[in-house]
Formats: C-alpha cells, structure tokens, sequence
C-alpha cells in the first residue's frame, strides 16, 4: 500500500508506553513521513520511485504532520523525515541531548525562504507595499467582506509553523489571518485573484513550484537575528533562513542499510523540487508518474545518489 494513514502512525506513537526504536523493522521496506506540502510529497514521490522501482525496496508514505513525524521517529514507527525546516526544538528533544533516538541526515540541497508575498503587478504599482511600514498604511487594500474593516493576510493550513500574528503585532498592522485551510487551497485562491489582478498578501515559500508559474514578491522586512522570535506574540524580524535537512531515526541510520545509504546521498535543488512538484500540483500528474517523468530526464544526478554495491542487495 502506497500510504499508510496518519491515524495509524498517531495511533501506534500514542499507544506506546515506551520508545520502540529497538525494533526491528522489516529489512525490505523504508517508512518515510509524508508531510503536507506539495514539495515534500515531490521528495518523497521521487525517493519512493527509486527506492521501489530501482533497489526493490517496499516503501511506506505515511501522512502525518510535522510535530508528529518527529513523534513517530522517536517511536520507531518511521525512518524518515526528508524535509525539515527547523525545528530546533524538537531536535533537542529527540536529538543527542534528549532522548537519543534521531540523528540529522544531513542537507537535501534544497534551501528555504518562508516570507510574506504578494504579485508583482501590485508592488509595481505601490512599490512601498515591499516594506512593513508601507503595507501598515494600506491594509485596507487587502480587505475581503471576510475581515470586515482589516486587511486579509491569506495563511495556508493551520498546522503549518508561523511568527505571522506576532509579525503583524510587532509592526503595529490591521490584519488578520485567514486560513484557506489546506496549501493547495490556499494557492487555488492566489491563483484566482492573480489572474484577476486582484490584491493578495500571503504566506508562502521557496522551494515551491507556485513561484516559477506566478511573478512574485516577497515583502521586506528586518532581516532575522537570533532570538528575534523568542515571542510568537511579537516577532520584530522577518523568518530565518533555512538549510533543508533530513532527519533520521537512529536506529535506522546506525544500520547502514542500503536504503539509509540512498536517502543519505540525496541531494538536490530548489529548481529540482520545483519542477516535479509543478507536474503534481500545476499539471495534475499522479505523484508516481511525476517521480518517474523526472528520474527519466535526469539519470545523471539519480546515479550519483545509488550506493555502491546496490545491484547486489539481498532479495
């Protein structure tokens, strides 16, 4: 089964009296956490396609969300997370220092900007809408019959991490968030007011395929310092920076298995991810066939991921 769901890994991770790391997974198969954004689930098409079709292995995709996935790592319930933005926090509890049962795997090459953006046509128009105090004074442009007498700032899932409502105290904005409840909603509304030249402020990101379709800009704001967002509640500074990286559970990695040895020789960029995710969410494709169009077109860089040695794995 391509996708467990995320019942199934909350369930098993809540269940567990104790941490089950120590047992032993079944050797043929590799449980990957599949988050909600459709980048990651191009990672994952794509790690899935060749782990299964190119090295035999059964790959598990498990839905489940981020603070869960880290969760399920601690439990044994997974191997993998492949894309992780941040997360200080959760790292120090299950990392080296806390309970010892996930390792860092790494960078995935991919490297991640999360800000405010709006179209271009907009910022060209009233180019002092790229700065907070530009946009604190014209937030009634971004007004929906929703917000009433403040300005729609349009958030994607709920669940997603954001210093957003501390970045709108912090700089003294009449907005307010609205979630559109999941990202593919989210970029179905920009999508829609875009072509209609219509005003949109909202939260999004790079990598992600939305950004190569759409002119887009982001807002300016203070650049990050460290402990500028101690506060959700008043976030003076923009988001950091991020270096996308791979967490391991360490039982997994400390097997040395061909499969870790692949997932740790991943490695990619923004313009990689972006395009198989434009094919899944732009174009329509079926995540596999995505993942098999992309692998198809860029041998090159799939074999420098293979391990030596892999064409000789025990069957």
């Amino acid at each position: 089964m391509r996708y467990l769901a995320v019942g199934l890994a909350l369930v098993m991770v809540s269940s567990c009296a104790v941490r089950t790391d120590e047992i032993a997974r079944d050797p043929n198969s590799v449980r990957i956490a599949l988050n909600g954004w459709v980048g990651y689930e191009a990672s994952a098409a794509v790690m899935e396609h060749v782990l299964q079709e190119e090295m035999d292995y059964d790959v598990q995709l498990v839905r489940v969300d981020e603070q869960p996935s880290w969760q399920a790592l601690d439990q044994g319930v997974l191997d993998v997370i492949l894309e992780n933005w941040g997360h200080d926090d959760l790292y120090e509890l299950y990392g080296p220092e806390g309970n010892d049962t996930v390792v860092d795997g790494g960078s995935t090459g991919n490297e991640g900007v999360i800000g405010w953006y709006m179209p271009a046509y907009l910022a060209e128009e009233q180019p002092e809408l790229l700065t907070p105090e530009g946009l604190r004074e014209n937030t009634d442009l971004f007004r929906t019959p929703e917000t009433g007498d403040k300005g729609e700032f349009l958030g994607g899932a709920p669940g997603f991490a954001t210093q957003d409502e501390g970045m709108i105290n912090a700089f003294d904005m009449d907005l307010e968030i609205v979630y559109a409840g999941s990202e593919a909603a989210q970029i179905t509304e920009v999508q829609r007011r875009y072509a209609n030249e219509e005003p949109v402020l909202f939260y999004s990101n790079e990598p992600h395929w939305i950004q190569e379709e759409l002119d887009l800009v982001k807002v300016d704001f203070p650049v990050y310092f460290e402990g500028c967002d101690d506060d959700l509640e008043y976030v003076p500074c923009d988001y950091p920076l991020y270096d996308l990286n791979k967490i391991f559970r360490k039982g997994f990695a400390e097997n040395d298995d061909l499969a870790y040895r692949f997932l740790d020789n991943w490695n990619w960029t923004n313009a990689d991810q972006n395009e198989v995710a434009g094919m899944i969410a732009d174009e329509g494709m079926d995540p596999e066939q995505a993942a098999e169009a992309w692998v198809g077109e860029n041998r090159d860089k799939v074999e420098s991921w293979l391990p030596e040695g892999y064409e000789t794995r025990t069957q």
